[in-house]
């Protein structure tokens, strides 16, 4: 089967519910989604680092027609992007929810001490998280440049994680610098929430865009 490679978002697992809506969206079109377990090397030490070893090697394994990539996730399917570059083994892009400046919002609210406690939806419950991570993640700035390959973003306007203003103006950004690839498009949900479940027809229809295009 063809291959749609899913990154996860933060505290989330590769058996989240958008993993499972492309899932049933995509399989009679003879796609398997590829979900890679991001919490690498644990949840409690995430590196952004090894987060896109791990989606770089599955990259390679698969050879996905697209990368989803949900909230952070769709950072580390920026990175990656930009690793590859142009050629045949590049894969388009769909961002959703992309966390923009995600370290410099979790930086203001990290407490003393060494961890901060997450709400993790894949496990349930809260865990620690190093927070070595969130102020590591102030440095990264995969969105500074446009990616080499086609992009689908699909923002909500009512994203409680992400101000919408945000997402707007990187994609002008990308637009005025010239180098953002023709075709690629922003999706602007009126009343999407940070998750978008609600909102599944708009992921697909961003998904089938660049599936045509690939």
């Amino acid at each position: 089967m063809k291959a749609i490679l899913y990154l996860h978002g933060l505290a989330s697992s590769p058996k989240g519910r958008k993993a499972d809506l492309l899932a049933k969206r995509f399989l009679n079109d003879g796609y398997e989604v590829v979900a890679p377990d991001l919490n690498v090397p644990s949840f409690a030490k995430l590196s952004f680092d090894a987060i896109v070893e791990r989606a770089a090697r599955e990259h390679a394994a698969v050879r996905p027609a697209v990368i989803v990539g949900s909230s952070l996730g769709a950072l580390v399917a920026l990175a990656l992007a930009h690793r590859i570059g142009i050629g045949p083994t590049a894969s388009p892009l769909v961002l959703v929810a992309p966390a923009l400046a995600f370290g410099e919002r979790w930086r203001t609210k990290l407490p003393d001490g060494d961890t901060l406690d997450v709400f993790h939806f894949g496990e349930g419950r809260t865990l620690p998280v190093h927070r070595q991570f969130f102020e590591g993640m102030a440095a990264v700035a995969v969105e500074r440049e446009p990616p080499p390959v086609g992009v689908s973003v699909v923002m909500g306007t009512d994203d409680e994680s992400v101000p919408i203003e945000q997402v707007e103006a990187t994609w002008k950004s990308w637009e005025e610098s010239g180098r953002l690839i023709p075709g690629s498009r922003f999706h602007r949900v009126e009343g999407g929430d940070h998750s978008l479940l609600a909102h599944g027809d708009v992921i697909e229809r961003a998904l089938r865009e660049r599936l045509a295009v690939s």
